[in-house]
């Protein structure tokens, strides 16, 4: 169950958005040391998560169903999730997190 992600090793802090950068990297300089970009909705906007979210049941099915949708090779430097930023959101909140803690 979920994707493994071995170039993603360390982390757990909050929850931040930054802005759509779409073509840079997820290790970045605006992809903080243990957390990783990820691509949400139609828009692509780009969240940086904690590395911790990768153990998370909520997360991991969110992670499957991105297998199944793009494939495990995205290229474009950071990991698209299919689904809308609402159903994102929603899940962070689940997962105990709160997205208030987002930053625009």
């Amino acid at each position: 169950m979920g994707i493994h992600l071995p170039a993603i090793v360390h982390a757990r802090h909050g929850l931040q958005r930054t802005p759509s950068g779409r073509k840079s990297s997820s290790q970045s300089p605006s992809t903080p040391r243990g957390h990783f970009a990820i691509y949400v909705g139609e828009e692509q906007k780009r969240f940086v998560v904690p590395i911790s979210y990768l153990k998370h049941p909520l997360f991991q099915d969110l992670l499957d169903r991105a297998e199944e949708e793009f494939g495990l090779d995205q290229p474009e430097g950071g990991l698209r999730l299919p689904c809308s930023e609402h159903t994102f959101l929603y899940v962070v909140s689940q997962m105990g997190d709160s997205p208030s803690r987002l930053s625009c």
